[in-house]
């Protein structure tokens, strides 16, 4: 997935500044795909060229003007011709699976573990919280809605799957080290 398609996605339920995208990246559209708000800037211009996204401009005295970005019937053919291509499988790469494999010191592991827990639980919580507040009634959600919701059940799913791992981590190496 390239940068630009997030950008379509975020653009497609609702017109929106670069700041306002950056800050959509840091608050939910982030936590499955990072950008740098230099980053979004940058593919803004070239979505622009492309045709994808237009742009109205609104003069501001004393301070840049804002430009506001929408997506174009052409950013939208793309997009569905981007959901129409099977996904790639995501392809695993972790530092703490290669150190776990190896278990050369199984205190730090545990360690590392305790911390990894604990971004899973603090991470499951902002989306629990978020679903909570969202989609408090999930059989009333409303079909352009469908996909946010989708996506974050994937998240939670995800973060009780790492708690999970990591309680089954700690089981077996906590016993383990104070041997």
């Amino acid at each position: 997935m390239a940068l630009e398609h997030a950008i379509l996605v975020s653009l497609a339920e609702q017109a929106a500044t670069g700041y306002d995208l950056a800050r959509r990246f840091d608050a939910s559209i982030g936590y499955f795909w990072r950008a740098s708000h230099q980053q979004i800037y940058k593919t803004l211009a070239r979505m622009e060229a492309d045709g994808w996204v237009s742009a109205t401009i609104e003069p501001r005295e004393g301070t840049a003007d804002k430009k506001t970005y929408a997506i174009t019937d052409a950013g939208r053919e793309e997009l569905t011709r981007f959901s129409a291509e099977p996904s790639p499988r995501e392809a695993l790469r972790s530092d703490f699976a290669v150190k776990l494999r190896g278990l050369a010191d199984v205190a730090a592991i545990v360690e590392d573990t305790r911390r990894r827990r604990a971004d899973h639980v603090e991470r499951l919580d902002r989306y629990e919280a978020s679903a909570k507040r969202h989609y408090p009634d999930p059989a009333a959600i409303e079909e352009h809605e469908r996909g946010a919701y989708l996506a974050l059940r994937g998240g939670i799913l995800s973060e009780r799957t790492g708690i999970a791992w990591c309680d089954e981590i700690l089981g077996q190496l906590e016993t383990r080290s104070e041997r």
